[in-house]
């Protein structure tokens, strides 16, 4: 049980799809799910995909009271998600800035669905069916967009709201 070395924008494994988890409850899978929670806490994120700690496995978690990157956002359940299906709720997006463990350093204005439902399973092979709105459905798209192989920067419209943390946001630095 230890932080992993995050993956960065640029590896191929980021740009892969994930594959389905086949089988629940194991060692490995228990294993996996504690390295990307200590490698989560480590970098102070919100989220973490399989892919960004270098396994090709669709499992996401997220969650968090508070955050430092997210001063504003209201409080996400900590979730352990396990081949997820996001159904879109409705066609209103809502603008957001995105920051991402594997894009370090910079943050970027991102289009997203202010409703998803989205359904899973947990470590166990118990279903997860929840509907949410804001920056729940925020940080679920965009940990889930990791299983599919893109990264925020390829959602945004206007690369005129893309950059670097500490000169958008100097509060945060």
């Amino acid at each position: 049980m230890a932080a992993k070395n995050i993956l960065r924008m640029g590896e191929p494994l980021l740009f892969k799809p994930a594959d389905p988890v086949a089988e629940f409850g194991t060692i490995e899978l228990k294993q996996l799910i504690q390295d990307m929670f200590d490698t989560m806490h480590a970098a102070g994120g919100v989220g973490l995909a399989a892919p960004q700690i270098g396994v090709g496995l669709q499992v996401v978690i997220f969650g968090f009271e508070k955050s430092e990157r997210y001063p504003d956002a209201d409080s996400v359940p900590q979730t352990i998600l396990i081949n997820p299906v996001i159904t879109l709720l409705g066609n209103e997006e809502e603008l957001g800035w995105e920051g991402c463990l594997s894009v370090p350093g910079l943050r970027g204005e991102v289009p997203r669905h202010l409703r998803i439902r989205y359904q899973g399973f947990d470590p166990n092979g118990l279903p997860i069916d929840r509907t949410v709105e804001g920056f729940h459905a925020r940080v679920v798209q965009h940990e889930c967009d990791h299983l599919i192989g893109r990264l925020f920067p390829s959602r945004m419209r206007d690369f005129a709201r893309f950059g670097f943390t500490e000169v958008l946001f100097p509060e945060l630095v």
